[in-house]
């Protein structure tokens, strides 16, 4: 039996680390401040900002969200995230994606200063990463290294296998792991909807990273064994046997893989959860950065 990745429970450590760091360097300063910013009503959405909001609260990072209605231009949206970006009491700006079919999300990000960029996806973040000299790293990606690095998992000489190349989990967390230091200098694998033989490179992998958002797709005789899994799929499944109707899978099919492997990751409770703990990691950053301060953040 594989040991069981608890993105829970190592969330509640981080952030209890990230919590007595802030009450440390506090003093007389100000707390730190996100602003997150909603546009539309869309449910998932709306219950990430709520998770957010609350994540923030219990570390002692203040949150404003500005609610834009789903019709709101998107000369609006950069109108305000200009507006965040020139405020000195806002230390990270979110937008929330998906965005509205009309606003262009890569202008919009664009338009994020990247000193407030805690999302770690302005294209100078990106950069500063590929050169092996990250700011902030895409939330996801972070925690995926931070759930390797804190249950010893060895990175270092290892063949990474990532299933999925898009712009927040994929390509930075491939180019996070191939850099040089702790928690890296692995030897890295980006596979896609095109590669040839894609079973056959799984198979090499010491550590799996699935973000392809196919439910289900890797099976217990595609791993090798003794691998470590890191899932990041979420997918919803019809399930009329639960209440909400349906249930959350990964892109691993978990029963058939963990009794095949070292180490892996559920779903949910497991890469989610650390996300949403490196963007408080992150906004506590911009406010050391910003007061000019030396902290412990990753």
């Amino acid at each position: 039996m594989a040991i069981i990745l608890d993105g829970n429970d190592l969330s509640q450590e981080i952030r209890s680390e990230l919590k007595l760091e802030l009450n440390k360097l506090l003093a007389n300063k100000r707390s730190p401040k996100l602003s997150v910013i909603l546009v539309g009503d869309d449910p998932a959405s709306s219950v990430y900002v709520r998770n957010k909001e609350k994540a923030c609260s219990d570390v002692g990072i203040i949150t404003e969200t500005f609610n834009l209605e789903s019709t709101s231009s998107e000369q609006e949206l950069i109108q305000l995230v200009h507006s965040l970006n020139t405020n000195p009491n806002v230390d990270g700006i979110l937008v929330q994606l998906p965005l509205p079919d009309h606003i262009n999300e890569i202008q919009v990000i664009n338009s994020i200063n990247p000193s407030k960029d805690v999302d770690g996806i302005h294209p100078f973040n990106l950069g500063q990463l590929v050169q092996g000299n990250p700011i902030f790293v895409p939330c996801t990606p972070l925690g995926i290294q931070q759930i390797l690095i804190r249950n010893n998992i060895e990175i270092s000489g290892k063949r990474v296998v990532i299933c999925g190349r898009s712009n927040i989990v994929g390509k930075p967390i491939a180019n996070l792991l191939l850099q040089r230091g702790n928690g890296a200098d692995a030897t890295v694998t980006i596979c896609h909807s095109r590669t040839r033989e894609l079973a056959s490179i799984i198979a090499e992998a010491d550590i799996l990273i699935a973000a392809m958002g196919q439910p289900n797709f890797i099976t217990g005789n595609m791993v090798k064994p003794q691998s470590t899994i890191i899932d990041v799929g979420i997918n919803r499944m019809d399930d009329p046997t639960r209440k909400r109707g349906y249930r959350l899978v990964g892109d691993v099919d978990y029963a058939s893989v963990v009794d095949n492997v070292f180490a892996i990751t559920p779903v949910p409770g497991g890469v989610g959860p650390m996300t949403i703990t490196m963007l408080l990691n992150n906004t506590i950053k911009s406010w050391i950065r910003t007061n000019n301060l030396s902290g412990n953040t990753a």
